[in-house]
């Protein structure tokens, strides 16, 4: 039954993904779009950006749709465990009422028992995932007149520096950031502060208490040379109004004040969608 429910989605997204690529395809060619691959040089230093979906021939697409498919069936038991564990908190709550903040830090507590009981898998994931060089993210070449982002991080106390990730969406569900740095650590809920110096923070939705929530990791000075990879997990639905288990969300990636905007879709139960990535190289290593 799995099998044949894994095989029915996979075919859906297969589908959806196309239609999505085409659509991005012909916006590109109508507002200009950037290069497979870019490089920009800031202040001696070089950014380069990997390709996007919407840059690969057919057949790359289709080699991505399959490396795709095999990091959702290998977060499905995950996905199953997680959703019964986090499924029954509420029955776990005492009788007596309790405020937000006390319902938050019980949901952290139990969030932070599964994952120590199944890091080993989790982390075996976010290998799988990051192997990927190609991003999912639609690159956005206007930012929209309505974009509140730089509000909700202002409203969130969320800090800004010499590389500043931040991801927004627009309902209660729960969102994470995953970022993979050089030095081969993860920054993401569980790991918010780096040996290499990024710091998730802003931590939002863990309960459902926005509906305009926001996440942001930062690098407040010079960031280490390298490959970054900016990944979306959609860790939690919360069956409240307009939260749907298919959630749009934007994501800005700055780097030495070059500010490139993605906008994607991410389902519940999916992989982590490595949505876009970026090098720094010192600018002696070109030339």
């Amino acid at each position: 039954m799995l099998i044949l429910l894994a095989t029915m989605r996979f075919i859906y997204k297969k589908g959806k993904m196309k239609q999505q690529r085409l659509a991005d395809i012909a916006h590109r060619e109508k507002y200009g779009g950037f290069g497979a691959v870019e490089s920009v040089e800031r202040n001696g230093t070089i950014i380069l950006r990997s390709r996007q979906t919407a840059d690969l021939t057919e057949n790359e697409f289709s080699e991505y749709l399959e490396r795709d498919s095999r990091r959702d069936r290998n977060i499905m038991d995950l996905r199953l465990i997680l959703s019964d564990i986090l499924d029954d908190i509420d029955d776990e709550l005492p009788e007596q009422e309790m405020d937000d903040e006390e319902q938050r830090i019980m949901e952290l507590g139990v969030r932070g028992e599964w994952i120590e009981e199944n890091q080993q898998p989790l982390d075996e994931h976010s290998i799988l995932v990051a192997e990927e060089e190609i991003g999912s993210g639609i690159t956005v070449t206007e930012t929209p007149e309505d974009d509140d982002m730089d509000e909700r991080l202002e409203r969130e106390g969320g800090q800004s520096g010499a590389v500043q990730i931040t991801l927004s969406w627009d309902d209660y569900n729960d969102l994470d950031l995953h970022v993979f740095c050089p030095s081969e650590e993860r920054i993401y809920f569980n790991n918010k502060t780096s040996d290499c110096g990024g710091v998730l923070d802003v931590d939002m939705n863990v309960k459902p208490v926005s509906n305009t929530p926001v996440e942001n990791v930062v690098w407040e000075n010079l960031p280490p040379i390298g490959k970054y990879k900016i990944g979306v997990h959609f860790y939690k639905h919360f069956r409240k109004k307009k939260s749907k288990k298919t959630c749009k969300f934007r994501l800005r990636v700055v780097v030495d004040g070059d500010s490139k905007e993605f906008q994607g879709s991410i389902t519940y139960g999916q992989a982590i969608q490595m949505v876009t990535t970026f090098t720094i190289l010192p600018k002696t290593i070109k030339d």
